[in-house]
């Protein structure tokens, strides 16, 4: 009985907003043309790959005419092919330097995603996750300076570890990486003599260790190499299950481990001082982010799209695609973040990103008119409304709740009676 009651509020609701809906249908983008295939074609930062993956195949999934292609060369590779338009759109976790921009005027730089980079290590004798390690101590191992698991430095925080004496195998990227990046970049932060000697950058000269291409290249050596130790994204670490060290946060209070509410910490407040889609991100960082439960490595990553698609594109449909895409990456497409371990973007994000996407043009045609949809008032139905009704229908919330939930709704205008 609860089941069909709730379908009929589900109905009335939907009857009541009906106008508001069709109204909307003109605050996004067209769907990609439903008598034509697209295959479109991306490429660079293997960072956010397990999102972009996913998000293929649910895109896929709800217009089965559009097959995604994305290579995970990593961000230098991305960059490369976005300067030479050789792909549809990039990614990159690294925002393209001034010298980069100059050769891809016109670049657009549209937030999808916020993730970690971990400290991954190989200690028989260490559980996965009890490895605590400090900024400094961090620094020191990828410099060559700490050379042993049993130095004083490491045993200090880790009391209750039985840490061998055994020589520390760091693993880095052989390839010019957006994870690169950010680890430098929160190396160069942390520590002066790090920025002196070696800097940050998607490639850097490393002083020790092995290298490899890929977060799965890294992963590889410190799996199948007894005491080593790298860096690759939290999401390649949880699929694969690999032990990863906490990391004291800037304020020195605490070791923080990665995790989803952690790495939003570090990411809260930044929204506000953004750039525009098509300015520099050169300076955009979230690495040793204040706060007690802020993890200090963190990253937002970019997808990269020129302002004018005609020159990488075959067609106006291909490019109207290309936009509806990357536009329901940064909005529908967040639902599915958190299950890969990425934080999904917040609102003042999402709206940066779709105020990008509407200055995007064929051949100086604009493509979707999103200053004109945003301002004829129309609104969506909020996802938290669909869920309420779902979970009142399976008991899984009171009546009266549900009640509210309809109240408000007609105090909001939203539904009329």
């Amino acid at each position: 009985m609860r089941t069909k009651i709730t379908s009929i509020l589900l109905i009335a609701t939907l009857v009541a907003i009906l106008p508001t809906l069709h109204a909307n249908a003109s605050s996004m983008p067209d769907a990609p043309a439903e008598n034509l295939e697209f295959n479109l074609t991306g490429a660079g930062a293997t960072f956010p790959f397990p999102l972009i993956d996913l998000w293929r195949v649910e895109y896929k999934n709800v217009y089965d005419n559009v097959n995604l292609n994305y290579q995970s060369i990593g961000s230098g590779g991305g960059i490369k092919q976005h300067i030479e338009k050789t792909v549809n759109f990039a990614a990159s976790d690294k925002p393209m330097s001034e010298s980069e921009r100059e050769l891809a005027k016109g670049t657009l730089h549209i937030p999808e995603s916020i993730g970690g980079v971990v400290v991954v290590y190989n200690i028989p004798e260490v559980p996965n996750k009890g490895l605590k390690l400090t900024a400094n101590t961090v620094s020191k191992i990828f410099l060559g300076e700490i050379t042993k698991w049993n130095d004083p430095a490491i045993t200090a925080e880790n009391s209750g570890l039985n840490l061998p004496d055994k020589d520390i195998v760091t693993a880095h990227r052989s390839d010019g990486s957006g994870t690169t990046f950010i680890f430098t970049d929160y190396l160069s932060t942390v520590s002066p003599t790090w920025d002196e000697q070696i800097g940050k950058g998607k490639s850097v000269p490393w002083p020790t260790g092995l290298a490899a291409a890929g977060n799965e290249g890294v992963a590889g050596i410190v799996k199948s190499t007894e005491y080593a130790i790298g860096y690759i994204e939290l999401a390649y670490a949880f699929q694969t299950g690999m032990s990863y060290a906490s990391i004291q946060n800037a304020d020195k209070t605490a070791f923080v481990e990665p995790t989803l509410d952690s790495i939003s910490a570090a990411s809260s407040g930044v929204a506000d001082t953004l750039p525009a889609a098509e300015d520099s991100w050169v300076d955009v960082s979230l690495v040793n982010a204040p706060g007690s439960k802020s993890y200090p490595i963190a990253s937002f990553t970019y997808l990269l799209v020129y302002d004018d698609l005609k020159p990488v594109t075959k067609n106006k449909d291909q490019a109207k695609a290309i936009i509806h895409m990357i536009y329901w990456m940064i909005t529908d497409g967040q639902e599915f973040s958190s299950s890969l371990l990425y934080v999904p973007l917040a609102d003042k994000v999402i709206e940066l990103g779709k105020q990008g996407l509407s200055k995007v043009t064929y051949g100086g045609e604009k493509l979707w008119d999103y200053k004109a949809a945003a301002s004829s008032g129309s609104l969506e139905i909020p996802k938290w409304i669909r869920d309420n009704a779902k979970w009142w229908s399976e008991g899984l919330i009171s009546d009266q709740d549900y009640i509210n939930g309809l109240q408000f709704l007609i105090k909001e205008g939203i539904l009329k009676v």
